[in-house]
């Protein structure tokens, strides 16, 4: 009777892990399809950037690089008395933008901002002027936020850390006890351990599909509207995410007998699908999908994934269980295993990661020319660390020092999971930036590179960006925050530029407020050299300060 209720219970939960991944793959296939290309740039308007029209348009058409998506009630037409210029809801077809404009505003300049939501899942914002009859001083749009709040983007990239932490904690222990967990240990504490992580990833996954909903529309933490979260789950990045949850439910019903000691082979497998369904669920919501080859860069990452989960999963498990717990012949049979386990998972890491990297970093020069790039090369020297010390493991395995002697393997495993905790949070951090290759292709579209930097006073934090960074037409960009990084109003903004080693005075900078913290302006810059910009930024009717930054023009 006891048998027949253990078969009972292996079918019921086969059954509910079947039907976990039927429900999912329905929903992938019902899921919106996803572009394969880069962040989406704007590449023409009508009316022409700063042009000057002798009739009111009634639309403005909007021309992306890629197809994109939209954000509730960010895209806007300023009148030149600043109230809203445009009417009803603008429409999507690709990557055209249709806003109909209300032809009675009167003549003067116009401020069109947007905000759409690119292809890999992230927001692109920006603002331009058009003018009908003749030009005036532009308006300023005070209700449309350019940047994403700095809470919003610091708790995505913390919840995603969160997220491949437990996905380690989850991993680690259902592989160790499957194959490798000597039978008179309990179970208890590495179960413990499995469902902490599989916990853990479902409340990652729940709060970054939640806190996708302020990113993209530019607000607080808390500012989760119906229609905003209805958007975003309705995009491949939410399908990607509801999936997730879903094979995470299925798993449930396999994993408890798992980690008691009583799975089946045909458990195992169905098991080892709904993981590997799982993995594919993180880069099908971020850059791969939308890399230039979507299904080699979907796969490579779900490899890259899933091969850093079985390797510092089974080294947390040695570390916090097996090494302080198994006897010497325990050891002594597992270690040689683990350590094959651990090579074959790191020569796949490595792999994956150097094909990752040629496809989102493009050039070797945006290695160093690009934020993204500059983290996978901080990533790249934190592995090597983290390789030699697993290559020091691997000879106390081999001259089977570990199993008589497994102190000084337990501070080398140690070590090896305090560099991959940063190494984890570096790759959160490298999944919230823009690709490489995507700062390459604005940079391609704008003949050009690019320079930012931020400069502090004691009134105000100052980034300062300026696109192309070479000689000629260039366009600089001002962002104001307060010194805790709140977005800082500024009254009045005034800005020079200035060349003395080749002679060149201070040149004034014509700049246009386009929302109370951020104003852009366009010059030409003729020669290449270290600049020297001064910017003054007027906080209050008496509160002013003046900030000074080197630009390299090449």
């Amino acid at each position: 009777m006891t048998g027949m209720s253990a078969a009972l219970r292996r079918r019921f939960a086969r059954f509910n892990a079947a039907a976990g991944l039927l429900v999912t793959i329905v929903a992938l296939l019902l899921a919106p399809a996803s572009p394969a290309s880069a962040h989406a740039v704007l590449s023409s308007s009508s009316p022409a950037a700063s042009t000057v029209v002798p009739s009111a348009p009634a639309e403005v058409v909007l021309t992306f690089s890629e197809p994109v998506r939209k954000v509730p009630d960010k895209i806007r037409v300023i009148a030149p008395d600043g109230s809203r210029a445009d009417r009803g809801e603008p429409t999507f077809a690709n990557s055209v933008v249709n806003i109909p404009v209300d032809t009675s505003a009167g003549n003067g300049t116009y401020l069109v901002t947007y905000r759409v939501i690119s292809a890999d899942s992230h927001p692109v914002s920006g603002a331009f002027t058009y003018s009908v009859g003749a030009a005036s001083a532009p308006p300023v749009d005070t209700g449309n936020d350019s940047r994403a709040d700095p809470v919003v983007s610091t708790a995505i990239k913390v919840a995603k850390f969160v997220g491949y932490a437990g996905l380690l904690l989850v991993v680690g222990p259902a592989l160790v006890l499957a194959l490798l967990w000597p039978r008179r240990l309990s179970r208890r504490g590495p179960a413990r351990l499995a469902w902490t992580g599989l916990g853990l990833v479902a409340l990652a996954t729940i709060a970054v599909t939640l806190l996708q909903v302020p990113y993209t529309n530019g607000g607080g933490p808390f500012d989760i509207t119906g229609e905003g979260l209805s958007l975003t789950l309705g995009s491949a990045f939410g399908a990607a995410h509801l999936v997730r949850l879903g094979l995470l439910a299925a798993a449930v019903f396999l994993l408890r007998p798992l980690l008691a000691g009583s799975v089946g082979r045909a458990d195992l497998v169905i098991l080892g699908v709904l993981a590997g369904a799982a993995l594919l669920t993180w880069p099908l919501a971020g850059h791969p999908a939308a890399s230039p080859a979507p299904a080699v860069s979907v796969v490579v990452d779900a490899v890259h994934l899933g091969s850093m989960a079985v390797w510092l999963g089974g080294l947390v498990m040695l570390a916090v269980f097996l090494l302080p717990r198994a006897d010497e012949r325990e050891l002594g049979a597992i270690l040689p295993i683990w350590s094959r386990w651990a090579a074959l998972a790191v020569s796949a890491l490595l792999l994956a990661g150097v094909v990752q990297a040629l496809i989102e970093v493009a050039t070797p020069a945006a290695l160093v020319s690009t934020q993204y790039g500059r983290l996978v090369l901080a990533k790249i020297g934190l592995f090597a660390a983290v390789i030699a010390v697993a290559a020091y493991s691997r000879y106390l395995v081999r001259k089977r020092i570990a199993a008589s002697r497994p102190a000084p393997v337990r501070r080398a495993i140690l070590a090896e999971l305090a560099i991959t905790a940063i190494v984890l949070g570096v790759s959160a951090v490298l999944v919230q930036t823009p690709p490489a290759r995507t700062a390459s292709a604005d940079v391609a579209a704008l003949d050009g590179g690019s320079f930012s930097t931020r400069v502090n006073s004691s009134l105000y934090s100052l980034e300062i960006e300026v696109t192309p960074a070479e000689r000629g037409n260039n366009s600089v960009h001002f962002y104001a925050y307060t010194l805790d990084n709140r977005p800082q109003p500024v009254v009045e903004w005034k800005a020079t530029v200035a060349l003395p080693s080749a002679g060149i005075e201070p040149i004034d900078v014509p700049l246009l407020p386009l929302t109370p913290n951020h104003a852009t302006g366009e010059i030409t810059l003729p020669a290449a050299g270290e600049w020297e910009m001064r910017v003054t930024a007027r906080t209050t009717e008496i509160d002013q300060a003046t900030v000074t930054a080197t630009v390299p023009i090449r």
